[in-house]
């Protein structure tokens, strides 16, 4: 329970108060928990030299789920307290005309962590955090005489949440995230072109510190740029489009992610309804997706959609 104690400050609500609370309000649910979360970021932006943009947020707040039968009663708040719990407790238990009677079972906990409980926020004062992005500009701005601008972002966050089930069960989670981007402008009497490298996990920004590290991506930002200076028109008409591993997997999610999730499914509105174990791509296409990659950014402890 120490852990979600920061969730609980400058708070009139407590760890206790807020399980008993839940367990009240979730009485006559067929599943449901109470999501607590503190979260707060940090977004540098390095252009042409200087810092452009600095900025700090923190946000917190809570939400509520009911379940009963077919009905999902959700509400929330950005307000930890016990007044505003039991207000919104009262929202979010609305359906409970579709109660069975059988409370879900909860989710099974394990200790399993994917990523290290490290803020990456606290470990490098911000001096050193602008001295990295001049280096990093300086390294770039050395290599080839066509850039005409250098753009660096460096963002980072570090949440914490606590979810408390109806039966008291309590699961925890810390969660950093570190995210790096560089791109790169070059030019050519009036032709410009630009190429870009991001990166980023759950990680420190200890990780990105590593002089190998960026100047492979500042590398590659580069030589995209440089790339699409001698690229050719794209013929019109239809042509075969070749994608590599990264950002082109939200394609994938849009064209059929969502016809497989599990909602969709169990209602039988999903056009992959009921072909579970058959083909439903062409030969040798195989999609895999795995959210237990230590420090991968898509990567949870916790599955809050299926907590």
């Amino acid at each position: 329970m120490s852990e979600a104690l920061s969730l609980f400050e400058h708070s009139d609500l407590t760890a206790e108060k807020a399980t008993q609370m839940t367990s009240d309000a979730l009485a006559h649910s067929d599943d449901g928990e109470l999501y607590l979360e503190f979260k707060h970021s940090e977004a540098l932006s390095f252009i042409d030299g200087r810092i452009r943009n600095a900025s700090f947020d923190i946000t917190k707040g809570f939400g509520m789920r009911s379940v009963a039968g077919e009905m999902v009663g959700y509400a929330h708040s950005s307000d930890i307290s016990a007044a505003s719990l039991k207000k919104l407790s009262e929202a979010a238990t609305l359906s409970h005309k579709g109660y069975s009677g059988v409370m879900a079972e909860a989710p099974h906990k394990t200790n399993i962590h994917y990523y290290k409980a490290q803020d990456p926020l606290t470990r490098q004062p911000l001096e050193e955090k602008i001295s990295f992005l001049q280096e990093v500009d300086r390294y770039i701005r050395a290599k080839e005489p066509l850039i005409s601008q250098v753009s660096l972002s460096l963002l980072a966050s570090y949440q914490k949440i606590m979810i408390i089930r109806a039966d008291g069960s309590h699961f925890f989670d810390n969660r950093p995230l570190v995210r790096l981007g560089m791109s790169v402008v070059t030019q050519k009497g009036e032709r410009q072109e630009n190429g870009y490298y991001g990166t980023g996990g759950r990680v420190s920004y200890d990780e990105f510190l590593k002089t190998e590290r960026w100047q492979r991506g500042a590398d590659e930002a580069l030589r995209l740029a440089l790339v699409n200076m001698e690229a050719v028109p794209c013929p019109a008409g239809e042509c075969e489009v070749v994608l590599g591993a990264g950002w082109p997997g939200v394609l994938l999610h849009e064209a059929v992610g969502h016809g497989l999730e599990g909602d969709f499914n169990r209602k039988k509105t999903s056009a992959f309804s009921g072909l579970m174990g058959e083909q439903v791509a062409a030969k040798g296409v195989t999609v895999i997706d795995d959210g237990t990659l230590h420090d991968r950014r898509g990567s949870l402890s916790i599955d809050d959609e299926g907590t």
